[in-house]
């Protein structure tokens, strides 16, 4: 299996019918890490356009508001 990943092959390892680990390429893997990345670095875009459009509140009124 190793030997035919670094081919490119790429398994699926199941337990009671539900994927639950995969062994794949270190390209492989290295791809799905910028992918990860790009994901993440759109989200704090959009994070931070939030907070230019509506503003922040204060950390107290966040703390009330989630009951911490």
């Amino acid at each position: 299996m190793v030997k035919r990943a670094r081919k490119g092959a790429r398994y699926l390892i199941h337990k009671h019918n539900k994927g639950i680990a995969a062994i794949v390429s270190v390209e492989d893997l290295a791809l799905l890490e910028v992918i990860e990345r790009r994901r993440d670095l759109k989200a704090a875009r959009q994070a931070l356009e939030e907070i230019e459009r509506a503003g922040t509140i204060p950390w107290d009124q966040a703390k009330a508001e989630l009951g911490l």
